[in-house]
């Protein structure tokens, strides 16, 4: 396949550009650290940064908001593929992630096709119906079989797919190893900038590429709470693996992040492996497992701030990390509830130093604590030690929530166990965005 095209699309900056300009510490600090590990980050890569993918995207009149008008796309592999996928805990379920879960019973895909603008969620057997029709569709343009084809949906809840348009723009639509960025746009709905990252890292004497790309801006919350991520990789991996390290990676990244404490209908990761770097089948419990699952994890990590960092009317990013907990789940249980806190999102869109919000999410989250042992941090201010308040230095607390990516951290004192969650401040935009969604 040819090379990555030169010409790549620049990426929107979010609502505050400040966000994006200086949330170093957070998103883009990420590629840094992946960049001096064995894991390299690939300059403008994307989904189709790995051997044998391709993608391409059109527009046939879904979309009615955003500077971007793609909202038709394909991903494919030149050769068969193990596949993987988690899916919205909702138990409203979308017609297209019905589709999924029954394509993926053998383990098997070869090929996405997507739309963004309608969910094609709440549709009854007309909507199941389209998915499906959407899956042959792309099946007979690629010259394979429905059952290699998954489908997604993402936008307005309720609608019917306009499939005559649909059927036109698969048909018409080409497909490249250049064409994963416009794939990443067409995805986007109330996104402010497309997700996407690729990264390369050796397998012993093998080389293997993993790429991404999500949307997501609004109805985040940790229950699958990716809205669309896709991932690809060219590396041989055995179903079993697959399914483990889709699932480890989503519980450390997707299911950390909220916007608004809503879950999609339509929520869908998935990932798909051709082989085509041509290493040994990667097994679990070999050292191989454990490399390719620090990778996906890295590019799950990625998109997942991506993705909290661009919530709808989101001018911070808010980190949450919860040291001291008595075993991991609990720790993300602490840390997802204090981010997801609508006084706590409130109160960092203000820079108001009110610590006490933390403290009651905290207590309402249900985990094991001794308010006598907790510790609060913003970033390296600590507010309360040993369960009782210390001077305020309220200066320098303002400038810590001034800044557009808020560190907070509690110790627990109570064990070993660490979790990050991340979320967004809660702006008078988000209701503006929610209230005329559809007008």
């Amino acid at each position: 396949m040819g090379s990555e095209k030169s010409r790549v699309p620049e990426l929107k900056k979010p609502r505050s550009a400040a966000l994006f300009d200086n949330s170093l510490c957070f998103v883009q600090f990420q590629y840094a650290i992946i960049s001096v590990m064995s894991i390299k980050v690939i300059p403008g890569g994307t989904i189709t940064s790995p051997q044998g993918f391709l993608a391409g995207a059109t527009y046939i009149g879904l979309k009615t908001k955003g500077d971007d008008p793609l909202d038709l796309g394909i991903l494919c592999s030149e050769v068969p593929c193990v596949a993987a996928g988690l899916f919205t805990t909702n138990k409203v379920k979308a017609a297209p992630v019905i589709l999924c879960q029954r394509n993926l019973r053998g383990n098997k895909a070869q090929a996405i096709v997507v739309n963004s603008g309608c969910a094609n969620a709440c549709t009854g057997r007309q909507g199941l119906a389209d998915a499906e029709h959407m899956a042959a569709l792309a099946a007979r343009s690629l010259g394979l079989q429905p059952q290699d084809v998954l489908v997604a949906s993402t936008g307005v809840i309720g609608k019917h797919l306009p499939m005559k348009q649909v059927s036109e723009g698969i048909q018409s639509m080409s497909i490249s190893s250049e064409g994963g960025h416009t794939l990443a746009s067409a995805i986007t709905t109330t996104d402010t900038f497309p997700k996407e990252i690729a990264v390369r890292v050796k397998l012993g004497r093998d080389e293997i590429t993993i790429g991404g790309i999500a949307k997501g801006a609004g109805m985040i919350h940790p229950n699958m709470a990716t809205l669309l991520c896709f991932l690809a990789t060219d590396a041989a991996v055995s179903p079993v693996l697959l399914k483990k390290a889709l699932k480890n990676a989503v519980d450390a990244s997707f299911n950390m992040i909220t916007i608004d404490g809503d879950t999609s209908p339509n929520d869908s990761a998935i990932i798909l492996a051709n082989g085509l770097a041509g290493n040994k089948v990667i097994r679990s419990g070999s050292t191989e497992a454990e490399e390719f699952q620090r990778a996906l994890n890295e590019v799950c990590l990625y998109l997942a701030k991506s993705i909290a960092q661009d919530g709808e009317g989101a001018t911070k990013l808010i980190q949450v990390t919860v040291e001291g907990a008595l075993n991991v789940e609990q720790a993300r249980i602490a840390a997802r509830t204090i981010a997801g806190s609508s006084l706590v999102k409130a109160a960092i869109h203000g820079s108001d130093p009110n610590w006490g919000r933390i403290i009651a999410a905290l207590g309402r989250s249900g985990v094991d604590m001794q308010e006598s042992k907790v510790d609060l941090y913003f970033d390296k201010l600590r507010v309360m030690g040993a369960g009782c308040p210390l001077p305020l230095d309220k200066k320098r607390a303002k400038s810590i929530l001034d800044r557009a990516g808020v560190p907070i951290r509690i110790c627990l004192n109570l064990g070993k166990a660490k979790a990050t969650a991340w979320g967004c401040d809660l702006s008078e935009e988000y209701v503006t965005i929610n209230s005329e969604y559809t007008t």
